[in-house]
């Protein structure tokens, strides 16, 4: 299998097999507590516009995202896990727009395949790479508003990788994950921790995006026109 980890938009159109999407804090985190609630026909989408444009032509949808954290204005949810775990999502129609991971979906526009990824899903993502034989697969990073790395979505894009090479590389990878998702509360993490930041950045959201394997099911992006992405559990 030829494994590559990428950071942020990085060559993401020349990506022609397997294109793993990852954003930890916090947009994939988000879908996997979206679809687990229920979520009837998920849509991530690049632009905001598109969003409110569709929510327009189809009243009653739902709006879910950020830029630079901050939840858009007119939408139901900000692009936090601890706003929508406990909502049911049964028959709803969602559509989430990010500052990185729905971007790195829609650059992905050559790839064979594309998998929304977070440590939440992380073993279900890796078991279904292998399920389908895929060989060719490219780990994105997508970072800190898709133009800076991040510890988190790197240490995820890393134990991904170490599952695909071997379970004697996963089982001795995963003897790190403790300490070092310890770690991310002083780096990438902090913002979860700043009293003046917890509007925006909840500590709770910190503590729900870094559940290792809480969810046993990939999400994959089928292509659903005008530059929407239907996001459906797979397994």
């Amino acid at each position: 299998m030829n494994i590559r980890i990428n950071q942020q938009l990085n060559g993401i159109e020349d990506i022609t097999g397997a294109a793993v999407i990852i954003d930890v804090f916090r947009a994939f985190s988000v879908e996997c507590h979206l679809l687990s609630n229920g979520a009837e026909k998920l849509l991530a989408v690049g632009g905001k516009q598109a969003a409110y444009d569709y929510r327009e032509r189809h009243p009653g949808t739902l709006l879910i995202g950020e830029r630079d954290g901050a939840m858009l204005p007119g939408f139901n949810y900000g692009n936090s896990p601890s706003q929508v775990e406990g909502v049911d999502f049964t028959g709803k129609t969602v559509v989430h727009t990010t500052s990185a991971g729905t971007q790195g979906v829609s650059g992905a526009k050559n790839a064979r395949l594309i998998l929304g990824a977070t440590l939440l899903n992380a073993a279900a993502t890796a078991e279904y790479i292998k399920k389908i034989g895929e060989e060719d697969v490219t780990l994105v990073c997508m970072g800190l508003g898709a133009v800076e790395p991040t510890d988190e979505d790197t240490l995820c894009a890393e134990y991904i990788r170490a599952m695909l090479i071997s379970d004697e590389a996963a089982d001795e990878f995963r003897k790190t994950l403790p300490e070092r998702i310890e770690g991310l509360k002083y780096t990438s993490g902090a913002k979860f921790f700043d009293p003046a930041r917890q509007s925006v950045f909840p500590e709770k959201d910190f503590y729900l995006s870094t559940e290792i394997d809480r969810f046993d099911f990939a999400i994959k992006a089928g292509r659903a026109g005008d530059g929407f992405f239907l996001m459906k559990k797979t397994i």
